[in-house]
């Protein structure tokens, strides 16, 4: 069994797949940051950066489900390889940000990746506004996250919801995380695992 949780930058993910791994008692993989050698380069020139930092997402997540495969273990993904290819990647392209060269490169790459790995069993998606998103961005602090801008959250943010408009890799649980404290509140992660166990049900 496989879950994977879909959302825009500062959403949560990491923090409910923590939660989620302890509570089922799965592995959680998380999306590499802290030993990311691009990032600090990207949000500094995004042009000259981009295909290297999404390349280097794609071959990690990419990694990340490959080994999946190769155990019977139950595992929680922080954002999925298809965020990369139909949000990060086309929005970069949009901008002006990656050049239709390094564009095509890049979605040839992702095919061939995604004919050899299968969707999650349920993908949670934390809806979240952009106040929201600006809000824990700032709260946690990370140097290389304080020149993202408005715009570019908003941007990923049409791009989520359209492709969750038409997910249908597998089970989708939504959550609006605006409403709710996940991680200080047991009660609302209380409802979030309600709805996951409810799309499980269905699953056994």
């Amino acid at each position: 069994m496989y879950f994977a949780i879909a959302g825009n930058i500062g959403a949560g993910k990491t923090s409910l797949a923590e939660l989620l791994s302890k509570h089922y008692g799965w592995e959680a993989h998380f999306e590499d940051v802290i030993d990311n050698p691009y990032l600090d380069d990207f949000y500094n020139h995004m042009e000259r950066w981009s295909f290297n930092l999404q390349i280097y997402f794609l071959n990690s997540r990419f990694r990340q489900l490959n080994g999946f495969k190769k155990t019977n273990l139950n595992f929680i993904q922080d954002r999925t390889i298809y965020e990369d290819a139909h949000i990060f990647a086309p929005n970069l392209h949009a901008m002006g940000l990656m050049n239709q060269r390094d564009f095509k490169n890049y979605q040839s790459l992702f095919k061939l990746m995604e004919s050899m790995v299968k969707g999650p069993d349920i993908l949670i998606y934390l809806r979240s506004s952009i106040p929201s998103l600006v809000h824990k961005i700032h709260k946690r602090g990370r140097e290389y996250e304080n020149s993202i801008s408005i715009e570019y959250l908003s941007r990923l943010n049409e791009r989520y919801e359209a492709w969750v408009s038409t997910y249908k890799k597998g089970k989708l649980v939504i959550v609006d995380v605006d409403q709710i404290d996940f991680v200080e509140n047991k009660e609302d992660l209380g409802k979030i695992i309600e709805k996951i166990d409810a799309e499980l049900i269905g699953l056994s």
